[in-house]
């Protein structure tokens, strides 16, 4: 089960992105809510998915559910949506490759195969976004050896944040900030 929340630009839509949140870390939680914050002040409309991930689901079933849950997003909206998830939403990614959909992945889920194959076979732009501390998604091999622009954050969790630093972790978010925007056609 989902919902979304479409927020728009004060200033000339260039672009629309669907928002794909995590299992615990949903669409207005910092890191969406700091790209959704960019995409919007650089004309972006940002559809924000909220999802109840089905209790007990099976990893060999999460894939489809969350490929699912991005095309139903999708649909109506545009046509070809910027993508943007957030660990389970980086699940996503199949469904990205398949449509040759630009995609900001946060945390990308670099220790599962199928998610690691989806964004190497996906030859639209991509921009990952790590915390090398990551003990669930993070593997600096995988992600060296991806052709996708890479932000890799010293010591950062999977929420990004750098444990007992907090001007490390406002840093790590600010550079976060600064990539989607550079990255950004």
């Amino acid at each position: 089960m989902s919902d979304h929340h479409d927020r728009h630009p004060d200033v000339p839509e260039v672009g629309r992105a669907v928002l794909l949140p995590g299992r615990v870390f949903g669409p207005s939680r910092p890191l969406l809510g700091a790209v959704a914050e960019v995409l919007l002040a650089g004309g972006w409309a940002v559809r924000q998915v909220r999802w109840q991930v089905p209790e007990g689901i099976p990893e060999r079933k999460a894939t489809a559910w969350v490929v699912d849950q991005a095309r139903t997003a999708a649909d109506g909206w545009a046509e070809r949506p910027l993508l943007v998830g957030k660990s389970l939403g980086t699940r996503a990614a199949t469904y990205a490759a398949k449509q040759r959909l630009d995609a900001v992945w946060l945390t990308p889920l670099l220790l599962d195969r199928s998610v690691v194959r989806a964004i190497r076979r996906n030859k639209a732009r991509q921009l990952l976004i790590c915390g090398t501390a990551d003990t669930l998604a993070w593997d600096a091999a995988v992600a060296r050896s991806l052709e996708t622009e890479l932000l890799a954050l010293p010591d950062a969790d999977h929420g990004l944040v750098v444990k007992d630093d907090e001007a490390r972790t406002a840093a790590g978010l600010d550079r976060l900030r600064a990539a989607v925007s550079s990255w950004l056609p």
